[in-house]
């Protein structure tokens, strides 16, 4: 590979090796870089200054390290953040959606980094700000709210925040007469809570020391935290739990899940102190969701094998399996994401050869209709409603050209009404841009989806560089959605892609269940599949792609930088989870039992250890010439802990060939999800952006745009 001439020659920081050895399945594995993970680990995510004092010097001079190679950076990413900036309406808000005597919403306000969370009359009138994120956020260096929930009588707020990134959230109460919070204070929860049926108190989860949601309780109102009532206290680490109820506030509902079994207990939301009952017991492969409608459950399962789901009902009074009957069957590649149930309608969220449809559901008759839309590419999302008994429901449609729109849509009338429409404030224009839908062919005859949008002047004669995004784990999709960010990189001349792999849902559970476990590899070959194809296509040459994915995209990046380093010309690794065997092996860190589902469990199998051995990016690197790589991490981040990139990066130097890079930038002040205001998140991603710019050899900063608004109020 051809080295990048942009980055000057600093000599990078070089861990000392101190090798600790491991042995599993008759297998001797060694590790230099073990010592950078900190004994302390817990204690540190709680309190960043317990960071041992090597490990942070070690993390430090990789920051000096990579802010030295990027300084010739500055201008492009002060540029770079005011384009981003410039297309955010900075006082922007919400859409209030109705709730009994009030409408409730959020909102920013000028130069704000966070949210406010307000109220007006149902009927029009002045807005009670509830509240202040800005205010909550003073004076600390990291500040994240988590849910924000007001009790149906209107008169308290139940809300939680992070102060620490480490994803342990406290819980209050607002009183909203005064606007002053009550003395009920809860740490250590998952971010949220649900209110009983009085409104005098709440359920929550409380996470472990190893960050697992272990227990959900009952808060009563002005009682100590210690006398909280247990509900249900889960003792398989490798389960995941929540607490949620239901619009009504007739059931209280405890979701238990792993990445395939899922399973529910409920009780109703006016009886706190009641045990609650199972639905149906979790049995390895079943899952299911419930979803309330009035005198039934609505059941979204993958029963009696119907892997893209169906919809079944059954008594709310006695919702247990035997009695549950069939309403929506099972249509082979018609994925069925979610429900929403109403009094009169059923509304579900489903993807179909690729796309996502909206289908509301007449109660009465039986009748259903599609929502329709022109676009070769978009995405879709439910934002239901906070009332049960309503014909009105809400969605919110974008493409990636399309700004997204927020619809309030009659279930019985059909009629659609345009609420909101999301302003960009240096302007957009959708004809200057194509966006379109490709089919990559994959080695094994499988055809890959691919969105993208260029300029319409981009020349598309395979100059043009690249950002090709990837994910491909959890059967998560990532939705063709208007970003605003990436015009900086798209009016540059550059084309964005995402690359839909294996191991997402885009083509329906299959496509999930042929990306991950013993099938993980697919999900590698198909990202390189569609850099071959945009290669082929013209669209682009493989010296011009730079390559995106973050936390188990960041193991994408990891893995086809192993795979096919010649493939890319520059590589970003946002919070990658990229020392997949040793964390699957490590049964004391937060994510590694629910996660066996996902990967496999490396310590009770061999064929398991073998197969994560054969991808894990930090068991592969290799003597290989990659193309530059940056990778980004948080020093509190629980998902992906930190030592993962910084031990990888290490290595990478140690064993590479060729004289390319390897960036690691820190945020010593945050967790998994990056710097927590919406400004400081813009820096992070124009030091991204600048990074693609720079290995693109694009940091003359032209554009192909015409002028925008900001470069005219720039230019006077």
């Amino acid at each position: 590979m051809t080295r990048t001439p942009a980055f000057p020659t600093v000599t990078p920081p070089r861990p000392e090796k101190r090798p600790v050895f491991d042995v599993h399945h008759g297998v001797t594995r060694t590790d230099d870089y073990a010592w950078l993970r900190a004994n302390n680990w817990q204690e540190m995510f709680r309190d960043p200054s317990l960071l041992d004092a090597q490990i942070r010097a070690h993390l430090e001079a990789e920051n000096a390290y990579q802010a030295a190679l990027m300084a010739d950076t500055a201008q492009a990413r002060k540029q770079l953040f005011k384009e981003m900036r410039g297309r955010i309406k900075e006082d922007d808000s919400s859409v209030p959606m109705k709730d009994g005597p009030y409408a409730y919403g959020s909102s920013f306000k000028l130069g704000g980094e966070q949210p406010r969370y307000f109220r007006t009359p149902r009927e029009g009138g002045d807005e009670e700000i509830l509240l202040d994120g800005d205010l909550e956020a003073e004076g600390k260096a990291y500040f994240r709210l988590g849910g924000v929930d007001h009790s149906t009588d209107h008169r308290k707020l139940l809300w939680a925040f992070d102060d620490k990134g480490s994803e342990f959230y406290t819980l209050r109460v607002r009183d909203l007469a005064d606007g002053n919070d009550l003395a009920d204070r809860i740490p250590d929860t998952g971010g949220g809570g649900v209110w009983d049926a009085g409104n005098d108190g709440f359920f929550y989860t409380r996470l472990d020391p190893n960050h697992r949601p272990s227990k959900v309780l009952f808060h009563a109102l002005g009682d100590s935290p210690e006398n909280d009532r247990l509900i249900y206290e889960e003792t398989d680490p490798g389960f995941f739990m929540n607490v949620g109820g239901t619009r009504s506030n007739e059931w209280i509902m405890v979701g238990i899940n792993d990445h395939e079994t899922s399973e529910y207990r409920i009780m109703s939301a006016s009886e706190p102190f009641a045990e609650p009952k199972l639905v149906a017991p979790r049995e390895t492969g079943l899952q299911y969701d419930l979803e309330e409608g009035g005198d039934i459950f609505f059941i979204l399962t993958n029963a009696d094998g119907a892997k893209d789901f169906k919809i079944m009902t059954a008594p709310a009074s006695d919702p247990v399996r035997a009695n549950w009957q069939e309403l929506v069957p099972h249509e082979a590649g018609r994925l069925i994401l979610s429900v929403i149930g109403f009094k009169d309608h059923m509304v579900r969220l489903e993807r179909k050869e690729g796309l996502p449809r909206i289908v509301v559901h007449d109660r009465h008759s039986g009748e259903e209709h599609l929502i329709s839309f022109d676009e070769e590419a978009f995405s879709l999302g439910l934002s239901g409603s906070y009332e049960y008994d309503t014909e009105i429901m809400r969605f919110s449609y974008s493409s990636m050209t399309t700004p997204a729109q927020v619809f309030d849509y009659n279930m019985r009338t059909r009629e659609r009404v345009l609420l909101k429409t999301q302003e960009v404030p240096s302007g957009h224009d959708p004809d200057h841009y194509v966006t379109r839908r490709l089919m990559a062919p994959a080695a094994d005859g499988e055809l890959v989806p691919i969105s993208l949008i260029h300029h319409r002047d981009t020349p598309l004669d395979g100059s043009a560089p690249c950002l090709l995004y990837g994910y491909g784990s959890y059967g998560i999709t990532v939705p063709a959605a208007f970003n605003t960010n990436l015009f900086s990189l798209v009016d540059r001349g550059f084309v964005y892609a995402i690359a839909h792999v294996r191991g997402g849902k885009d083509k329906g559970y299959g496509w999930y269940d042929d990306g991950k476990r013993a099938h993980k590899m697919n999900t590698f070959t198909d990202f390189t599949a569609v850099a071959h194809h945009l290669v082929a296509e013209r669209y682009t040459a493989h010296d011009r792609i730079v390559a995106q994915g973050g936390s188990a995209g960041g193991m994408l990046m990891g893995a086809i930088a192993n795979i096919a380093p010649e493939c890319f010309g520059g590589i970003v690794a946002e919070v990658p989870f990229v020392d997949v065997l040793t964390t699957m092996l490590d049964a004391t860190l937060p994510l590694t039992p629910p996660e066996w589902p996902e990967w496999g469990n490396p310590i009770a199998s061999a064929e398991d250890y073998r197969t994560i051995a054969a991808y894990s990016p930090y068991d592969n690197v290799a003597a290989l010439d990659y193309p530059p790589i940056l990778a980004l991490a948080g020093l509190t981040d629980p998902r992906v802990t930190y030592w993962e990139p910084a031990k990888w990066v290490a290595r990478l130097r140690d064993r590479k060939i060729g004289d390319n890079p390897v960036l690691f930038k820190i945020n010593m002040d945050s967790g998994h999800a990056g710097a927590s205001g919406r400004f400081s998140r813009l820096e992070e991603i124009a030091f991204t952006y600048a990074f693609a710019l720079k290995v693109a050899g694009k940091d003359d900063l032209a554009t192909t745009a015409p002028p925008t608004l900001l470069d005219a109020q720039t230019a006077l």
